[in-house]
């Protein structure tokens, strides 16, 4: 399938590593020409030495959950070109007790996983209806509609995105430029991957074994009762960006293996 997306300038937040460097990767396959992010040079430059061999990369170090660092990353892609398709896949998530986390940790969580997507989609949203054209994906989270115990603070930035992009689509009403929310579920990243492998170990389990009874006793809703891996849930975000999905707008769009119990 022909997605047009060849030679469109891509900002990825966040893609040095897992989900972000996925979506990177196949908007290169595609042709298009790719900023990737990360809050180390060191990391940045790694990435962008990787991919340069699939097309056009350029690579950004900020971390955005700064205003300062933002707003530089923002002049820095201007300076490339207009921007056609702006990914806020930033993000970050502990596993702790609700009553243990503290303002601080709340106001972390909001800086980095929504205010990093409304400092970025500020700058850019507005050319983009200027142009009329232009794509935002937020990267958003099954636990933004399935709450998690141990994840409250994480779930409720999620959710957050997601109506972010709502309200961000209605602002673009009537142009042709499309904003909407990706839910990956559980995936297996190599960070991720090495942390299950290593757990399964410690409980003397066999990986698959251990994934297993995982999805069936923690995840029994899952439909595909596996993890999504991140070509799935980048695959997905690259059609979104295209011509192909221009009827598809305000959505939140779920990579999650069906373990939301709904039909909407």
């Amino acid at each position: 399938m022909e997605l047009n997306l060849k030679d469109k300038l891509v900002l990825v937040t966040g893609s040095t590593a897992g989900i972000g460097k996925a979506i990177a990767i196949s908007f290169l396959k595609e042709g298009a020409k790719v900023v990737v992010n990360g809050r180390s040079d060191e990391n940045v430059n790694a990435t962008v030495r990787e991919l340069s061999a699939l097309g056009t990369v350029y690579g950004i170090k900020a971390n955005v959950a700064d205003k300062a660092e933002s707003d530089e990353l923002i002049r820095k892609v201007d300076e490339i070109g207009n921007l056609d398709v702006l990914v806020n896949n930033t993000g970050v998530f502990t596993v702790k007790p609700f009553v243990d986390v503290t303002d601080e940790e709340w106001l972390e969580y909001y800086q980095i996983n929504v205010m990093s997507a409304v400092r970025l989609s500020r700058a850019f949203l507005p050319k983009m209806i200027e142009r009329n054209a232009g794509r935002i994906i937020n990267i958003a989270s099954e636990a933004g509609i399935k709450p998690y115990p141990e994840l409250v603070p994480y779930g409720v930035s999620k959710t957050a995105l997601i109506t972010l992009s709502r309200g961000l689509a209605e602002v673009a009403k009537g142009t042709n430029v499309t904003v909407n929310s990706v839910l990956p579920g559980p995936t297996w990243t190599e960070g991720f991957g090495t942390f299950i492998t290593d757990l399964a170990k410690e409980n003397n389990k066999s990986l698959d074994t251990f994934i297993e009874e995982y999805f069936r006793n923690d995840q029994p809703s899952s439909l595909i009762q596996r993890y999504a891996t991140v070509e799935e849930v980048a695959d997905t975000i690259v059609f979104l960006a295209s011509d192909k999905a221009s009827a598809i707008n305000g959505a939140a769009q779920r990579v999650e293996g069906g373990i939301i119990q709904s039909i909407l």
